[in-house]
């Protein structure tokens, strides 16, 4: 008997101690802030959309761009959208983000602070709405990544490997990271009214802007005009364009940043515009030229794409329908006509779509917002719109002249003229395709 109480005296004190430390974890668990409720939906989409607009540039782009480029040049051309998605990847990490996307006290009209650089202060229950940050940090690392990318098609075939890079790094910090936060991060374009749903400002006008200022100042390729400089491999310019079409979904109906009806009429609107674009330019150079060409199929369905980025959260289909057929019309003319007549080379019409279909898509979302699709569009105004484009480009070129100025005074801009004719594979890399 003896023993027995000693064993019931044992057992009730174990289990008082027990209540005694569960009560304790209780009142913990009461005190303590509860996790945000992440939305598992939201959070798989956005996931797939940051995959997708990586794909765009690696391979999609690099596909795209490489195709179009002579053959003694497209390991070079490759090599640049693949370096930068990885130089763009740490400075978006190191220092980007936080310019971009966190509260820059006094000056936060014009830059973000430096609160978040490297990350700190972000843990794996910091949210952007519905999802984790950690997940929008990456989300918009794809776009910093593309965007300088694209400007590598102005002055494809003639710029030094180490130029490239250095002139990607600055004008990610000068010019990409100011515009990223004047219109998605709080600032004063934003405060404006200036509508940019998924990058016609922050990304197409700033890089095809950027990209007809670099081809100005580093000049033509050698034998412009002289020798035959058509594309190499336009299989190669399909296939990274219909993976620039399939990504181009998770750029604009990944803006909506959540898995929702705002990102299925984003989608829906992306794949018309494109669709039109690529009919229209067809069409007007089947008239002009009397044959329609693969290369200006695909080149009609990217400026499609470009133009109706900025509007896809805020336009119904119809609206996309004709930001589509403009935008196919109209950068026709400016990568066919215009260049030629002006005399400029942009290698690969980084200008002529994505700067010319920008400019239009952002106009257009003026004319087309519609506040059924978007309430955010209700005050959408085409003099607001002017005003963010207008400011866009001098910036972009003002910025991207002073940066290519210090970058051709440190390491210089070109290769020389006989490393030029010889092709850049073979000089910069050591390596050629057979």
């Amino acid at each position: 008997m003896f023993t027995l109480n000693r064993h019931m005296r044992a057992a009730v004190g174990s289990l008082t101690l027990l209540g005694a430390f569960a009560g304790s974890a209780i009142a913990q668990d009461a005190a303590a802030p509860a996790a945000p409720a992440f939305d598992t939906g939201d959070t798989a989409w956005m996931l797939t959309s940051s995959a997708l607009v990586l794909m765009m540039t690696i391979p999609g782009l690099a596909l795209f761009y490489g195709g179009m480029v002579r053959k003694k040049n497209v390991l070079s051309t490759v090599m640049q959208s693949f370096a930068i998605c990885c130089l763009m990847s740490i400075l978006w990490m190191v220092v980007g983000y936080s310019l971009a996307f966190t509260d820059g006290g006094s000056f936060n009209a014009y830059l973000g602070g430096l609160s978040k650089a490297f990350l700190s202060g972000i843990d794996m229950n910091s949210a952007t709405g519905t999802i984790p940050e950690y997940l929008f940090v990456m989300f918009q690392m794809t776009f910093a990544i593309i965007t300088p990318a694209l400007i590598a098609g102005a002055f494809a075939e003639r710029m030094k490997f180490s130029a490239m890079l250095l002139f990607s790094a600055l004008w990610l910090i000068v010019v990409y990271v100011p515009v990223a936060h004047w219109v998605w991060g709080g600032g004063f374009l934003a405060s404006d009214g200036v509508l940019d749903f998924a990058g016609g400002t922050v990304v197409h006008i700033n890089a095809g802007v950027a990209g007809l200022v670099a081809a100005l100042i580093i000049g033509k390729r050698e034998g412009y005009g002289q020798v035959n400089m058509a594309p190499h491999n336009l299989v190669l310019s399909v296939i990274g364009a219909s993976l620039l079409w399939v990504g181009w979904f998770g750029f604009n109906a990944g803006s909506a940043v959540g898995s929702n009806a705002l990102a299925s009429v984003a989608m829906l609107n992306t794949q018309v515009a494109a669709a039109a674009a690529a009919l229209a330019w067809m069409f007007a150079e089947w008239i002009v030229a009397k044959k329609p060409s693969i290369l200006g199929i695909i080149s009609g369905a990217v400026a499609g794409l470009v133009a109706v980025t900025p509007a896809a959260g805020f336009v119904n289909p119809t609206g996309a329908l004709f930001i589509g057929l403009l935008s196919g019309v109209i950068c026709y003319i400016a990568a066919v006509k215009l260049k030629h007549a002006f005399g400029y080379d942009d290698s690969l019409d980084a200008f002529g779509v994505h700067g010319v279909g920008g400019i239009v898509g952002a106009i257009l979302t003026g004319v087309f917002a519609d506040a059924a699709i978007n309430e955010a569009g209700a005050g959408a105004s085409v003099g607001t719109q002017i005003y963010g484009v207008i400011f866009t480009i001098i910036y972009a070129a003002v910025a991207t002249a002073i940066i290519l100025y210090i970058v051709k005074a440190l390491v210089g801009l070109r290769p020389t003229k006989q490393e030029e004719i010889e092709g850049l594979d073979i000089n910069l890399h050591g390596e050629t395709v057979q």
